[in-house]
């Protein structure tokens, strides 16, 4: 089995080789970046589409998403994603790395935004309506600047991106399953914890050593997450490495006890106990399943 790839921007075409943005319809990327596609992937840099016409699935760490007309998805760097497309598919995407957005705005991080800052937001919505008259003409936009080279260029697409993420995330802030939070300082404890969890949720486990590395009581950080995310500290780190134990057992080919103990968990036993708890079955009955 082969381990998943890490797509970098300089792996791709010609055109995308030491740039910073790229953006494209998406027949023509398929065309000239299939060789990268159409196995399960993940990048290095962000990723915005949305599909106009066709049909198919996207999965996004292990969450399928329908694809038809007004599907759009965001992806941060890191995440797996593979589709299965119509063959009459049509759209837009673009990509860019986290430095040509960052840069351009003083006040803000690409990180802020509720979709990058917590996987616990969708990847992926469908939008209708004026919504979808207005997302379309943005993405068309963006693919006809990147192809110029008119004054201030680089600050249009800056711009454009911006805004598509900005009403990307007022529609998930605005869903049924998710409630807008307007304390910054909740929201930045979330994005402190999610940051110091992806840096060592392999070797640590413990709420409570989150909450001493972050300087308050694990009853205070317990209560931001079930506020934002309606998760308890302890089901958000363990979310994280169920997650990473279905990358490794789908795209390394570890045995199950590497895999259990390059997560920590010297005893496969409750390795297995701990995953079938949260996923349902053990790690083999998933790996034979999602084959």
């Amino acid at each position: 089995m082969e381990e998943i790839t890490i797509l970098q921007m300089r792996d791709l075409t010609d055109e995308v080789k030491g740039a910073d943005f790229y953006a494209n319809t998406i027949p023509q990327h398929l065309i000239t970046n299939h060789n990268h596609v159409e196995k399960p992937h993940r990048h290095d840099f962000y990723v915005c589409m949305i599909f106009t016409q066709g049909s198919g699935t996207h999965e996004i760490d292990f969450h399928s998403y329908e694809i038809k007309p007004g599907a759009i998805f965001v992806l941060a760097p890191g995440q797996t994603h593979s589709w299965v497309l119509s063959d009459d598919i049509d759209g837009y995407i673009f990509f860019h790395t986290q430095e040509f957005f960052d840069l351009y705005f003083v006040r803000e991080t690409i990180r802020e935004y509720p979709v990058f800052r917590s996987s616990y937001y969708p990847n992926g919505l469908i939008i209708e309506g004026q919504d979808k008259l207005i997302l379309e003409s943005v993405f068309k936009r963006i693919a006809e600047e990147v192809d110029g080279n008119r004054w201030k260029k680089n600050t249009v697409l800056v711009n454009l991106a911006s805004l598509l993420y900005i009403e990307f995330n007022r529609l998930i802030l605005a869903g049924d399953s998710f409630i807008a939070v307007s304390n910054l300082q909740y929201n930045n404890h979330l994005q402190h914890f999610e940051d110091l969890l992806e840096k060592n949720f392999q070797t640590e486990k413990s709420a409570a050593v989150y909450a001493e590395w972050m300087n308050m009581t694990q009853k205070h950080l317990n209560r931001v997450c079930k506020t934002l995310v309606d998760k308890t500290t302890t089901d958000i780190i363990i979310d994280r490495v169920i997650l990473e134990a279905k990358r490794m057992l789908i795209y390394t080919g570890k045995s199950f006890n590497e895999i259990g103990s390059m997560l920590g968990y010297d005893d496969y036993s409750y390795f297995s106990k701990v995953f079938k708890k949260k996923v349902g079955y053990t790690p083999k009955e998933f790996l034979k399943k999602y084959n």
